[in-house]
């Protein structure tokens, strides 16, 4: 009896961890060792070359050992069924390109210094997002909005500059007027 329960403890325990480290996907970054390449390290993390260089704001093909490249946020699988989740319920009734756009401004914020390091962390970083508030987040993402997770998701470093979106019909914010607009997609205005 004491073997069983050790033994389902300890497949708890196993199951646990499994689990915590496939949701926490981070922005993280890559130290330049000797002999590695832009292509080489592209290869080695699944992303374009021209991706990794717009992440880095490099417009040569060479680096040098022990200079440090920003990486973009690659998600588990539950870490983006998270973000289409959200993308959903923020921008349901919205177009594709405002659903692109939520997508980015989460993936936006991973990035930054300002908020926590992963998808998880940012989506329930206090009061940020409604959905997270009202439970619609837990309703399961459209097809449209899984796709505009993924076009998100490869368009990481091509556009760094909106960390923040709202409906002017639905809130108001005195913090948010005094931000620089981005961009004004359908209902939505983002910001940086």
């Amino acid at each position: 009896m004491i073997v069983k329960r050790m033994m389902i403890a300890s497949v708890a325990i196993a199951c646990s961890l499994t689990f915590t480290s496939q949701v926490s996907a981070q922005s993280s970054t890559h130290t330049v060792k000797k002999g590695d390449s832009l292509y080489k390290i592209a290869n080695q993390y699944g992303i374009p070359v021209q991706q990794l260089k717009e992440m880095n704001n490099i417009d040569r093909n060479e680096i040098h050992p022990d200079e440090q490249l920003d990486l973009p946020v690659l998600p588990s699988e539950s870490e983006e069924d998270l973000l289409a989740r959200l993308v959903e319920a923020e921008a349901k009734g919205e177009g594709y390109d405002g659903k692109v756009a939520v997508a980015t401004v989460v993936l936006n914020r991973v990035s930054s210094d300002k908020y926590p390091d992963s998808i998880y962390g940012v989506i329930y970083d206090g009061y940020q997002f409604s959905p997270v508030l009202n439970g619609t987040i837990n309703q399961p993402a459209s097809e449209e909005s899984k796709r505009a997770v993924e076009e998100a998701l490869g368009y990481q470093g091509y556009d760094r500059e909106s960390l923040f979106f709202y409906n002017p019909d639905k809130a108001t914010s005195e913090f948010l007027s005094d931000q620089e607009v981005t961009t004004v997609i359908g209902d939505h205005v983002f910001l940086r």
